[in-house]
């Protein structure tokens, strides 16, 4: 896998950084924890689920609604398991 892009990762580190808190940790969790390892895929739909809205996001990681990808959810997955460690 290549090397990580300083760029790629501050402007998704930037993208991160949300009006709640709470998204803040979730998505700045698994972005610390997971990108390195993440495959191409992965990080693709981690690229593309941060464009998604706060609420739609809230709603998806409160485990209120499914998100509508299986790859989403599969992150999502991911995110509340990083964040209960």
């Amino acid at each position: 896998m290549d090397a990580p892009d300083a760029a790629e990762l501050g402007r998704l580190r930037w993208r991160c950084r949300r009006g709640m808190r709470e998204l803040d940790v979730l998505l700045a969790g698994w972005l610390d924890a997971h990108w390195l390892r993440a495959d191409p895929a992965q990080r693709r739909a981690f690229s593309e689920l941060i464009e998604q809205q706060d609420p739609d996001l809230w709603v998806w990681c409160t485990g209120r609604a499914p998100a509508p990808r299986a790859d989403w959810q599969a992150l999502i997955d991911d995110f509340r398991a990083t964040a209960a460690h």
